[in-house]
């Protein structure tokens, strides 16, 4: 950061009593419905990568990726707040995990290669015969 660069942060509102700038450490990303083996597999493999996450809720299914903004400060703030993508201008903290925790309205929430691959044996009787012969 230069130190011309201009740091704004409000403290009127959530953003400024949240310590943990919760929703700066990780980004989410729509995904398809999942509905064959072959889409849950290919789950699979996005969940063998370190800091992934899928979960359902009402809006659909999602693919979550657990690693904090570059842009991040030490005080939670913003170093780009001025210049910052219109994703963030655009996001709103009217819900959010200061609130409650997100997770309180997931339909299904994956967060490891394990849970996935326990409710892929569930869900499909022969998955573990997807590869035989």
């Amino acid at each position: 950061m230069t130190s011309n660069t201009k740091v704004t942060f409000e403290n009127q509102n959530k953003c400024g009593k949240c310590t943990g700038s919760i929703c700066c450490n990780y980004t989410t990303q729509s995904i398809d419905a999942p509905r064959s083996k072959d889409d849950f597999d290919h789950m699979l493999w996005q969940l063998t990568h370190k800091g992934m996450q899928i979960y359902k809720d009402e809006d659909g299914w999602f693919l979550v990726a657990n690693n904090e903004c570059q842009f991040l400060l030490p005080t939670g703030g913003c170093s780009i707040y001025d210049t910052r993508p219109q994703v963030c201008r655009d996001y709103s903290n009217d819900f959010c995990e200061y609130d409650e925790p997100a997770d309180k309205h997931f339909e299904h929430y994956f967060d490891s290669y394990e849970t996935l691959l326990k409710y892929c044996r569930k869900r499909f009787k022969n998955w573990d015969k997807r590869f035989a012969g």
